[in-house]
């Protein structure tokens, strides 16, 4: 597997980030440096992480990952959009800390859109010219940088249509998790 074809890959992988980083960017009034970095490593670690983990795994469970990962997904990314719809339809205003950025937050987040990752990684274990660790780190450093962009530009909209932003991102995301889950039994 050639350079360009690693970075075609990434930029495929990453787009779940991408997809969620914007629905986070909607979502989130004000967002600081730090929460750039904090979304970029989570997305992009668990981009590293998973296909790590498919490579060690190898081919012997490649076919339970498969099974059920897109299960995983549509729950896990259910579970935010809800959260997210329900903050949106709410008639309060709250100007308290949020949760957005938290561990729990954000480990659902990762998991949910790097699962796939996981299934690429068992092709790595099989394919003879894969560098692992040259893969891996193309892959991290694309899925940071698309997924920061991603909060960016999500932001940048979200802060004029704070609640209508969190009931498109709540949607967005849930659509997403139905998408991967029809993808993964086939209707797609």
């Amino acid at each position: 597997m050639n350079q360009i074809e690693l970075i075609l890959l990434a930029i495929g992988l990453s787009m779940d980030a991408f997809s969620v980083s914007i629905c986070k960017g909607l979502s989130t009034r004000k967002i600081h440096m730090h929460q750039y970095v904090c979304l970029g490593l989570w997305f992009g670690g668990f981009q590293v992480l998973m296909p790590v983990l498919g490579y060690f795994l190898g081919s012997a469970f490649a076919s339970y990952i498969n099974a059920y990962a897109h299960y995983i997904a549509l729950i896990l990314l259910g579970i935010i959009g809800s959260q997210m719809l329900k903050a949106g339809l709410s008639k309060e205003e709250t100007e308290e800390v949020s949760d957005a950025f938290g561990v729990k937050t954000m480990f659902l987040m990762a998991v949910a859109t790097s699962i796939d990752a996981l299934a690429v990684g068992v092709t790595f274990a099989i394919l003879p010219d894969v560098h692992l660790m040259s893969a891996v780190s193309i892959i991290g450093i694309t899925t940071f940088a698309v997924s920061v962009a991603g909060l960016k530009i999500g932001n940048i909209f979200g802060v004029k249509y704070k609640s209508k932003a969190e009931i498109l991102g709540g949607i967005i995301l849930i659509c997403i998790g139905i998408k991967i889950f029809l993808e993964g039994i086939g209707i797609i």
